[in-house]
């Protein structure tokens, strides 16, 4: 029997062999880029802002802050990215959302986990509007929740944070816009405030870009009674580098 299933998981992978999620070349395992790839994502960490995750170009201390969160600081406790957004971590997003490769969560999801807080309790994903989902079919964020919370163990619940309001996409507006438009759209659920409360939450998401998503989420769960609200994106838009 062993070398049975064996042998027919040989034939799937020669059918079916594992592809890089940035380019789809041929890759020895699944969720493992190709060398060309790997080599186009910059693996994000200190030294770095202790607020927006922001690199500095030297280490300035463990708990330096960059210009703009000293000036405004975020209501946050801290955001953090796997990679920065380019080229190939843009690639891998866009394929999750709008080409409904779901398996792509957790390739995202497995240089994120590094990044977890030791002593987070929850993880809450950036919900969507359920039109978007019925649309689209899925969270991107819960999908990245769940298989942080597989590798982990931190539980996870796409539950207590919901998106009242529609808005319409992000792209391509201004930092302020971003805010104008994500205020007031998320809202804690009817069961939220009791799964909240005193919790140290780690908000999900895919890519951080102005914050102002992250900043409207995290206002309501502070309200809801959160102890701590971190952020983990799989990619982040560096000050002064193009994005859409």
């Amino acid at each position: 029997m062993k070398a049975m299933r064996a042998a027919i998981g040989g034939g799937m992978r020669w059918a079916l062999p594992s592809r890089c999620p940035g380019c789809g070349a041929v890759t020895e395992a699944d969720h493992r880029f190709c060398g060309a790839c790997w080599g186009k994502l910059r693996f994000l960490g200190p030294p770095w802002c202790a607020s927006c995750g922001e690199p500095f170009a030297f280490d300035r201390g463990e708990e330096a802050r960059c210009g703009p969160c000293l000036e405004r600081p975020p209501r946050h406790d801290g955001a953090r990215a796997a990679v920065a957004y380019g080229a190939i971590a843009r690639r891998v997003v866009l394929r999750l959302k709008y080409g409904g490769r779901a398996a792509l969560a957790e390739t995202v999801a497995r240089p994120m986990t590094r990044l977890l807080p030791v002593d987070a309790d929850l993880l809450v994903p950036v919900p969507l509007h359920r039109w978007r989902i019925w649309s689209r079919g899925f969270n991107q964020a819960a999908l990245i929740a769940a298989a942080l919370s597989k590798s982990s163990g931190i539980a996870h619940d796409p539950t207590v944070l919901v998106r009242r309001r529609r808005t319409p996409p992000l792209r391509g507006l201004g930092p302020r816009d971003r805010a104008r438009t994500v205020a007031g759209a998320f809202a804690i659920s009817r069961r939220g405030a009791a799964v909240l409360r005193g919790k140290r939450v780690v908000l999900i998401d895919d890519v951080h870009t102005s914050g102002a998503t992250a900043d409207a989420c995290t206002r309501v769960l502070r309200r809801a009674g959160a102890a701590r609200i971190t952020v983990l994106c799989w990619a982040r838009v560096l000050a002064g580098e193009p994005h859409d």
